[in-house]
């Protein structure tokens, strides 16, 4: 085959080495409500708690992760919220413009029937 037949096939590429990064909890590491270092990094920035595909965790570590927070959170260690604009109080302000009352309508002759028959 010529090269001018084959445009249709492409170069390979080499293949680069691809190294997983490693996992967020090491054996050696005590997940405790008081550890709020390793906690804190499973929390997002409004305080939800980060899915298993975010965190690369196992299904188990997950499980046992979403519980030390809700504890932690039970002991006051960790915030519900960590919205800021949530939490604060607004201060009220006055109306501009007067209240609206509700306009009256006359009756027609369907809801005043409708009244006459229910009696």
């Amino acid at each position: 085959m010529d090269k001018s037949k084959r445009l249709f096939l492409k170069k390979k590429k080499k293949k680069r080495s691809f190294r997983r990064p490693l996992p967020p909890i090491q054996p050696g590491d005590r997940i405790d409500p008081k550890n709020i270092s390793l906690i804190s990094q499973f929390i997002s920035q409004q305080g939800k708690i980060l899915s298993r595909r975010v965190t690369r965790l196992t299904l188990k570590q997950q499980r046992f992760i979403t519980l030390t927070i809700k504890h932690a959170r039970i002991l006051a260690l960790l915030p519900f919220l960590d919205n800021e604009k949530k939490l604060k109080r607004t201060k009220p302000s006055a109306r501009t413009t007067g209240l609206r009352t509700r306009k009256r309508t006359k009756p027609t002759a369907r809801t005043t029937g409708l009244r006459t028959i229910n009696k």
